[in-house]
């Protein structure tokens, strides 16, 4: 017998628009509608929202680690576990584990986790992301520049195998270090292929959104700037509409003016969405933690190297919805959906997330009127109460 519940006394954002008056009901563990007081079945449970805001969850394409795990230090189910949990209490309902640059052996650990917490229904698990190893070293950020390397053909066929693996499955490359064919291999297998870490041209990076690339990482991030005879993948990322892309909206890896004219100049139909490139932090007071044997430093919002390096973010992903509402001025509509909609297209599940409309899954995030947390819901069931 299928189990019907509202949220009645409610603002619900579907998405697209908002409805008063009515109620979320969901099924199991999917969404049936947005429904008036009427409509509601007899024998729905009702449970009143007090006036809160309700809108779709969100979905972070991007997540190093939190509750004090890191995937490269906690290649588990259990690791991926707490990571979601972790990140759930920030309004997120649906996350890619992200792998930072790493050995071989501890790469297929992660995978071998991966399906691991997929076999265990996690909450909140999507998938994961495979960030490097085939990046460039001249544009490598945080990661270790001893674990860099070209994508071989022995790589490229172990990826092939996790074809259907995972609802989401993302890795990010660099031109330098991968070829057009293997970026074709690997779209058609059904990986995300995002192009980040890299000082690739723009007619470069044109070639590869051919061959399947559909996403950049962090925009600005880890890549050479626009300049004006020598745009890169900044100015393809902006400029090809095809390209989704993924920034960090903390205000210290991104100027905020910058932010402002990339959304205002970005080609569509793809679009800009936020990710946390979130580490073990979050959730927690830890004051720093080691990645590949090297110390990051934790202070005042920002993680970085001994050198200054930024180090991945300290932000979740409400924050994020929040800085992009009110310091980058746009509508808090259009925050929510940098933050579920545009990140469930990019990662193509945007058929089932992203929006709160009948047949979804229920994955909403309950707030206060300005916008603080109250709750967090995946698959029809409440994971967190604030």
């Amino acid at each position: 017998m299928s189990q019907l519940t509202a949220l009645i006394n409610a603002r619900i954002f579907d998405g697209h628009a908002w409805h008063e008056h009515r109620s979320l009901v969901i099924e199991d563990r999917e969404i049936r509608g947005i429904l008036s007081a009427n409509e509601i079945p007899e024998d729905a449970k009702r449970i009143d929202c007090g006036g809160a805001v309700i809108v779709p969850g969100f979905i972070d394409l991007q997540v190093n680690g939190g509750g004090g795990v890191m995937l490269n230090d906690d290649q588990s189910a259990d690791g991926i576990r707490q990571i979601c949990a972790a990140h759930a209490k920030f309004g997120t309902t649906a996350l890619l584990p992200t792998l930072i640059t790493d050995t071989r052996e501890i790469t297929a650990a992660a995978v071998e986790a991966g399906k691991q917490a997929r076999a265990a229904s996690v909450a909140g698990f999507l998938g994961l992301h495979l960030e490097g190893p085939h990046l460039s070293v001249a544009r490598k950020g945080t990661h270790h520049p001893a674990l860099i390397r070209p994508m071989e053909d022995a790589d490229l066929q172990r990826l092939l195998t996790l074809k259907g693996a995972f609802d989401g499955l993302m890795i990010t490359v660099a031109p330098e270090n991968t070829t057009e064919d293997q970026v074709r291999q690997l779209a058609e297998a059904g990986f995300t292929v995002s192009l980040g870490h890299t000082n690739t041209a723009y007619e470069t990076a044109e070639r590869y959104v051919a061959a399947g690339a559909r996403t950049a990482t962090h925009l600005f991030n880890a890549m050479s700037p626009l300049e004006n005879r020598t745009p890169g993948l900044v100015g393809a990322a902006i400029n090809l509409g095809s390209l989704y892309t993924g920034i960090i909206a903390d205000g210290f890896h991104v100027h905020p003016a910058s932010m402002s004219i990339a959304l205002r100049a970005k080609q569509g139909p793809g679009k800009v969405f936020i990710v946390s490139d979130a580490m073990s932090t979050i959730g927690t007071d830890l004051t720093g933690l080691k990645l590949n044997g090297r110390q990051i430093f934790r202070k005042d919002g920002r993680l970085t190297l001994e050198d200054g390096t930024l180090a991945g973010a300290d932000i979740d992903m409400l924050s994020s919805v929040l800085f992009v509402h009110r310091k980058i001025g746009l509508d808090f509509e259009e925050a929510v959906r940098m933050a579920s909609l545009y990140p469930a297209e990019a990662i193509g599940v945007a058929d089932r997330k992203g929006q709160l409309k009948p047949g979804y899954d229920a994955d909403f995030v309950v707030l206060t009127g300005d916008y603080r947390m109250k709750g967090t819901w995946i698959g029809g069931e409440s994971v967190f109460e604030a």
